[in-house]
């Protein structure tokens, strides 16, 4: 990831004093520690390396007893301007508190703080106001998939140190080098102070055109329900409709109806769905609870930080109605990241969306409108920080905002009537709107693993109808090998000998399951009901444990309630195919090809006819992975093999697939990426595509990347080429023009090598066209190399062997914006955005074929 996309991406510059700054491009070695009063007293530190300030929280700040260890959390890179940042930044925004420049001065390393820093342990000498001498920053291993680094930040022993006896260096120094003042002078200057720009009134924040920050509604929140004094207590007893009574135990809360489509007009306010666990906070002197829908307490599911950042907020007591989730890496919230966070008794990733609130201070505000009820809880959480969120809505057309939010793969919306009360139970004044079919089913029984002793191959699923337990189906992917393996216990304790359902399965239906008490809840995504009321493409999203299995049934509507005709048997039969390919996703052999099932009609026509490079990974991502472009042996009969007649020294064949069976006859032999020429096996020696791979060094970011998207494009276009633009999947982007196959090779790779080393030329600090990696670190690569016979690139909607299931997808030019990165679109989430597109984007792909120029491309204008 570029080095400042997560440092922006977290923060709205539009509402904090906070330097945006870019990357330097001069080399420096300055350090600077801030002291930081937000959710908790802690100290930041941060070292000048690449252009950026590498940046570490230490919870209770550095000791100079030698030897005394002292947490520091890696977080995101900040721009080199943030070493000079003194002020506030305002409450509600990330990281909201007082920031007083502590100490700062330049740092020496000892070694290499490269190889150091990669390694995980960094030696460095500091020469500061306050702090000097021998340091030393360790990594700390953690957990299996824990993404936050922590390490240590000790003291040497040399003439610096001080004893454990000794006074403590910050209460002894706790005043800025800067300013001269303390936290409290600092923070009265609230809401924004900077020492770059004096004080800063908050503002209305601005309407947001595209991002998934704004897809989760964490933006725009002013657009419609204005801005709040968050200074200010919340007064309940303003609120129409407000009465004064006791703090209930518990309220059952409001449930959304399921629609095809979003309600329209004024009266109605859109909210994200958010893909995680409904909640409801309570909160009595001092005394956090968290209630499930129907009312159990979990409180001790979910660690101290959440409970205390509510404890945190002005008030007494309280009813708050909203979810919790975790992210994932594109900003949307994953169900499934938070069912393995819970397994793991990870907590640090815990976000509370905040979306109603019923009681507050002495007062049932319950019969008040929901407008005045969303405004008095943005007023009250205003006053919080992370990992309390504000859920913002929107008052544009419904169906326009759950267009955008399906073309980011996120869950649907929910509609809600803006003056209605809160009313429990099922209502038509909140509507669902979901971008995919989605919902819960019982658990009846287990197909074993083929793979694995103890794991699970596949869950057969059940719905309630009038009492009885019907049969929709297996589910055979979404599970990672951990759920796989915690499901298989599970069942086993609760299996009994016959089936649970209220009609006996068919031969098919019933082959190797081993039933189990409907006790069990699943979060299910499918695509679609076949005629037979079973479920088609469905994958594993998480159990649900809050939701009783006797509510469990079938959700229909006008659209969904038609089903797809019955599957016919595929011709290419899949051997275990609950071979897990993508342990941490749980994508299988079979959900990979439940995958390309689904995208196939887009993906056809780059992928048919032509060579094709393959990556197999028998074992999935983890296991040996190998590129092949030849037969071998066992060889799926839909697969075609192909002569090159030029290859004279070789008798072995090529690979080339005509339609989906051959399509999945690669994933029956475990090919994992697809990599086809840039011709056709009809007219080998005349490419009809064009290929520009920018490919970012370390420490290049994204926004760059997508300039130079931008510059291709022109380059392009310049030479009467169509543009197209698609994610790598990996850490760039590509740029496609169709060609009309006339030019060979030879002159296809000159043209674009001409336009690689024109950008390398006019911005030699940027771009680069050479492959050599010394050269290539801040830089973007202009691979052109891709462009020459035997060559070949990732396919658009090829899936990557990495870590995520991330696929190379097909943007809009419309669509390049820094919230969508080069790999957030995967295996997961990609069908829903096809569902939810109006048009393909390269859909006029080969119409838009154009000769090759026979000039050189010219410098950029």
């Amino acid at each position: 990831m570029p080095a400042l996309e997560t440092y922006w991406r977290k923060r709205d510059f539009k509402s904090t004093p906070e330097p945006r700054g870019r990357k330097a491009r001069k080399a420096g070695n300055s350090f600077t520690i801030q002291k930081h009063d937000a959710t908790r007293l802690h100290y930041d530190l941060r070292l000048e390396m690449d252009g950026v300030l590498k940046s570490w929280a230490v919870t209770r700040g550095p000791s100079l007893v030698p030897g005394e260890k002292r947490l520091a959390v890696h977080v995101e890179d900040h721009p080199l301007d943030y070493g000079d940042f003194e002020g506030t930044i305002p409450k509600g925004e990330y990281g909201g508190g007082t920031v007083l420049l502590w100490d700062r001065g330049t740092w020496e390393p000892v070694g290499d703080p490269h190889r150091g820093y990669k390694k995980g342990h960094l030696e460095f000498e500091l020469h500061g106001e306050k702090l000097g001498g021998r340091w030393h920053l360790v990594r700390i291993h953690g957990r299996p998939r824990e993404k936050r680094e922590n390490w240590l930040l000790i003291k040497a022993e040399d003439e610096v140190a001080r004893a454990a006896d000794a006074p403590d260096i910050l209460e002894e120094e706790p005043d800025s080098v800067k300013t001269g003042r303390d936290l409290e002078e600092i923070s009265k200057d609230a809401p924004g102070w900077s020492s770059r720009t004096g004080k800063i009134e908050k503002k209305p924040r601005a309407r947001q055109k595209n991002g998934a920050r704004k897809a989760n509604g964490t933006g725009n929140a002013g657009e419609a329900a204005g801005t709040t004094e968050t200074d200010a207590m919340p007064d309940p007893s303003s609120l129409k409709g407000a009465k004064k009574k006791p703090l209930p135990d518990f309220v059952e809360p409001t449930l959304a109806s399921l629609s095809p489509k979003p309600p329209e007009g004024d009266r109605w306010l859109h909210e994200i769905k958010f893909d995680g666990y409904r909640l409801q906070v309570r909160v009595e002197a001092g005394r956090v609870k968290f209630l499930t829908r129907s009312g159990l307490d979990w409180t001790k599911k979910f660690g101290k930080e959440i409970a205390a950042a509510f404890q945190a907020l002005p008030m007494g007591t309280a009813l708050i109605d909203g979810e919790l989730v975790v992210e994932n890496a594109g900003g949307a919230s994953d169900f499934s990241a938070l069912q393995g966070d819970l397994s793991e008794g990870r907590t640090d990733r815990f976000v509370f969306y905040v979306f109603d609130m019923l009681y507050l201070d002495g007062y049932d505000i319950t019969n008040a409108p929901l407008i005045e009820r969303k405004r008095l809880l943005e007023q009250l959480v205003g006053a919080g920080a992370e990992p309390i969120r504000y859920s913002g809505h929107f008052e544009a057309s419904g169906a326009t905002v759950l267009s955008h939010a399906c073309r980011l793969s996120l869950e649907g919306i929910v509609s809600k009537l803006r003056d209605a009360p809160y009313r429990s139970g099922r209502s038509k004044s909140w509507i669902k709107s979901k971008c995919s079919s989605r919902q819960e089913f019982v658990i009846a029984g287990y197909v074993p693993s083929t793979t694995s002793r103890k794991a699970i191959g596949s869950l057969v699923m059940g719905v309630y109808n009038g009492g009885k337990l019907e049969h929709v189906g297996r589910v055979g992917t979404g599970y990672s090998a951990s759920v796989a393996e915690d499901l298989f216990r599970r069942l086993e304790r609760i299996r009994i000998p016959s089936s649970p359902f209220a009609e006996k399965l068919g031969a098919d239906a019933a082959r190797q399951v081993r039933y189990t008490r409907p006790e069990l809840v699943a979060d299910v995504e499918f695509r679609a009901w076949t005629a037979d009321n079973n479920l088609r493409h469905a994958a594993f999203r998480g159990l649900r444990e809050d939701k009783e299995p006797t509510e469990v049934v079938r959700e229909t509507t006008a659209a969904t309630a038609k089903a797809e005709p019955r599957e016919e048997k595929p011709a290419v039969k899949l051997t275990h195919p609950d071979r897990i390919y993508w342990p941490d996703e749980g994508v299988t052999k079979q959900g990979l090809a439940d995958y390309y099932t689904e995208v196939w009609d887009c993906m056809a026509p780059f992928v048919t006819g032509r060579p094709l490079a393959l990556l197999r990974g028998p074992e999935g991502i983890t296991g040996q992975s190998f590129f092949q472009k030849h037969a071998w042996k066992g060889l799926n009969e839909n697969i075609v093999l192909v002569k090159d007649a030029t290859d004279e020294e070789s008798e072995e064949p090529l690979i080339s697939i005509n339609d989906l069976d051959g399509l999945l006859g690669l994933v029956q032999s475990a090919v994992l990426e697809i990599h086809p020429w840039g011709s056709t096996v009809a007219d080998w020696e005349h490419p009809d595509t064009i290929i520009m791979d920018l490919d970012p060094g370390d420490g290049v970011e994204w926004q760059d990347v997508i300039e130079a998207a931008q510059e291709t494009r022109q380059r392009l276009e310049q030479a009467g080429l169509n543009a197209f633009l698609k994610t790598s999947g990996g850490k760039g982007l590509h740029v496609v023009a169709p060609l009309k196959p006339k030019a060979d090779w030879p002159q296809v790779k000159e043209f674009t090598k001409a336009i690689a080393d024109s950008m390398a030329a006019d911005t030699p600090d940027k771009y680069v066209s050479t492959i050599t990696k010394s050269k290539r670190k801040g830089k973007i690569l202009i691979d052109y190399l891709r462009n020459q016979r035997g060559a070949t690139a990732v396919a658009p909607y090829s899936t990557r062997a990495r870590p995520g299931a991330a696929v190379s997808m097909p943007l809009d030019w419309e669509e390049l914006t820094p919230g969508i990165g080069p790999a957030y679109f995967t295996v997961l989430n990609t069908p829903t955005r096809l569902a939810a597109l109006s048009k393909n984007p390269w859909a006029d792909f080969r119409k838009a074929e154009a000769p090759l120029a026979r000039k050189t491309p010219s410098k950029r204008r």
